[in-house]
């Protein structure tokens, strides 16, 4: 056993030993680093976007609570920043970055609120197949807007309204 010790006293494994430490809290360290570059900034923009950013709902009433419950039930969204628009104050949601439409209930208004709509802003729009296809003049429309996503199911329009809290911008 003696042997076995003296063995790996040497300065070869000394020196290997320090060398290798040397890497490996090097390297932690880089990994650190990277978290913070990388991941951190993202964490911040999407706590941010839950604890204030607005959202602002275009539907008629009944759609309207529909949503906002699909919103608060998940308990990822505060009631406190969800907002009601109707047809007759579409200027309501000028300052607000992220707007969800009930296709069925606007889709009448769709120019309208593309007027409103900044290229920074978010537009969700939420069109279940039962309520119809959206035509191609409104798709076209629709799509020569930056930061625009038509979405047919409820459990992708919550993920949808996550990433867009991420990639756009927050005020």
């Amino acid at each position: 056993m003696q042997t076995l010790t003296e063995f790996f006293n040497q300065a070869f494994f000394t020196i290997f030993g320090g060398i290798s430490t040397i890497l490996i809290i090097m390297g932690g360290i880089y990994a650190i680093y990277l978290f913070l570059a990388g991941i951190s900034p993202v964490l911040m923009r999407l706590g941010k976007g839950l604890s204030k950013r607005k959202i602002a709902i275009f539907a008629d009433t009944d759609n309207f609570t529909n949503l906002k419950a699909l919103l608060v039930d998940s308990k990822i969204f505060k009631e406190k920043n969800i907002s009601h628009i109707d047809k007759n104050s579409l200027k309501k949601a000028e300052d607000i970055t992220l707007m969800l439409i009930h296709w069925k209930s606007f889709e009448d208004k769709l120019d309208k609120i593309l007027e409103i709509k900044k290229d920074s802003d978010a537009l969700i729009i939420y069109a279940p197949q039962e309520d119809g296809r959206i035509d191609d003049q409104d798709m076209q429309k629709i799509n020569e807007h930056r930061n625009t996503i038509i979405v047919n199911f409820r459990g992708r329009l919550l993920n949808d309204i996550l990433v867009s809290m991420i990639t756009t911008s927050y005020k």
